[in-house]
């Protein structure tokens, strides 16, 4: 039923584990996907029809990425997914690490959308923008650098859907889990059963996979979301519908 035929959607962080389960999702669905990541990423991917190597924390070669996506034809939708997290507690927040999460986390996002933005305005079928944010960004899970930063997404994104919603512009958001990507690799390094341990707290009882963020992902960038706009849609095995560890302490 979601159709991208003939229409070119651009994925930030193509490379990485939600950034695969992406391209594959919307080439499925017709799309022409323009994989974008960082210079030695492998970007060889069967669904991706065309590559752009560039780093997000680099304001000039944002720009000019965008231009180069541009000359080819105006997006139909933009998943910026691409984000990156190592200051797991307040401890670990130095100035160094703050800057750098904050601006590959949320400024290099709302330039890159902004750079797109014009060729996306007034299309027939209209376009859309989908911010890949977390549940950092609406509850405390750790990693408070990062978290900050997605919380900046979602109001970034609000404003894209409040002002440009008349120029057929859409904007909303996905707030994932955990995800079991190679993001967790550090962690999985440090305790091999860290993964079963947070599979616990979930009330779906395991962690959430790639595939399902893009599906979502498909559907808020489609046709068939046309009247939704503005929104955080949480993809997250039921984690912030409620506190099931301390549920099942109290009921014993």
């Amino acid at each position: 039923m979601i159709d991208f035929e003939g229409r070119r959607v651009v994925i930030t962080g193509a490379g990485g584990g939600i950034g695969r389960s992406l391209t594959e999702i919307f080439a499925t669905c017709g799309a022409t996907v323009v994989a974008c990541d960082i210079e030695g990423a492998d970007l060889s991917m069967p669904a991706v029809a065309e590559t752009h190597h560039f780093d997000l924390l680099d304001d000039a070669a944002v720009e000019r990425a965008a231009n180069e996506i541009i000359t080819n034809g105006p997006p139909a939708a933009v998943i910026s997914n691409a984000g990156w997290t190592r200051a797991e507690t307040l401890a670990d927040v130095s100035p160094q690490a703050l800057s750098q999460e904050l601006d590959l986390n949320l400024r290099s996002a709302a330039l890159f959308s902004q750079a797109l933005l014009p060729a996306m305005r007034n299309q027939p079928e209209g376009a859309a923008f989908v911010f890949i944010s977390s549940v950092n960004a609406l509850a405390h899970f750790g990693n408070p650098a990062y978290a900050a930063a997605k919380a900046g997404l979602l109001a970034w994104m609000r404003a894209l859907s409040t002002e440009e919603a008349g120029n057929g512009v859409r904007a909303n958001a996905i707030a994932p889990g955990s995800v079991r990507t190679p993001a967790w690799d550090h962690r999985i390094a440090n305790n091999p059963h860290i993964a079963e341990s947070v599979a616990r707290l979930y009330p779906a009882g395991r962690l959430v996979e790639p595939v399902e963020v893009a599906n979502a992902a498909a559907f808020l960038a489609s046709p068939l979301a046309s009247g939704i706009t503005g929104a955080t849609l949480p993809v997250d095995g039921g984690l912030l519908s409620g506190n099931l560890p301390f549920l099942q302490q109290i009921a014993g």
